[in-house]
């Protein structure tokens, strides 16, 4: 695997994190334990996500978010508790991905997975958010399954190509971001609209 297919592999799997830590270590960790997926030699330094402890804490957790996320306001409460593990997180699987032996390259690595993660999950709690304003409660199961759905699929594809699940990945990061901002804008104006106009004081 060259640089640029490391980098874009760890870029990808801590953008994952951000979304479903969880998930993605659960994922990775059961793949290496059992061969279901060729992983890439790389990966074999992640030996320590196949242990039984860590896929039992990652099972518990997996659980527990799927049907959290799914619930109006849980999830809010979810995200805000995750949003330091998430970071961490994705910034410990890039560190490992990387590997490098030049402490410039880990400082790197470290920076580029916590920056990733922070980023998607900034985006997916903010566009939670606004999904949760919403009256009805199915708007937020069918996002949070289309999110379970994106990060398996998007975990696969980045063992298979890296470079590949990295620009999809970040380009839906960045859709998330940028739907926050839009709804905010849009809320901001219905808003004014529908606000009295002020009196002047005398």
């Amino acid at each position: 695997m060259t640089p640029v297919e490391l980098v874009a592999l760890a870029a990808s799997t801590s953008l994952l994190a951000g979304w479903r830590l969880y998930l993605v270590t659960l994922i990775t960790g059961l793949g290496m334990k059992f061969g279901w997926v060729a992983l890439p030699e790389q990966l074999k330094m992640l030996d320590v996500l196949a242990n039984n402890w860590v896929l039992g804490i990652a099972a518990l957790g997996t659980f527990c978010e799927f049907f959290a996320d799914k619930i109006a306001w849980v999830d809010s409460a979810w995200d805000a508790i995750h949003s330091f593990i998430r970071p961490l997180g994705g910034a410990l699987l890039s560190l490992a991905i990387i590997d490098s032996a030049d402490p410039a390259w880990q400082i790197g690595s470290f920076l580029l997975g916590g920056g990733a993660a922070l980023m998607a999950h900034a985006g997916k709690a903010g566009a939670r958010t606004l999904v949760n304003a919403s009256p009805e409660p199915f708007s937020n199961i069918l996002v949070s399954t289309g999110e379970d759905v994106a990060t398996g699929g998007l975990l696969a594809l980045a063992i298979a190509n890296p470079i590949a699940a990295a620009l999809i990945a970040l380009g839906l990061v960045l859709l998330s971001i940028w739907l926050v901002f839009a709804a905010r804008r849009a809320l901001a104006r219905l808003i004014d609209r529908v606000s009295p106009p002020r009196t002047p004081a005398a």
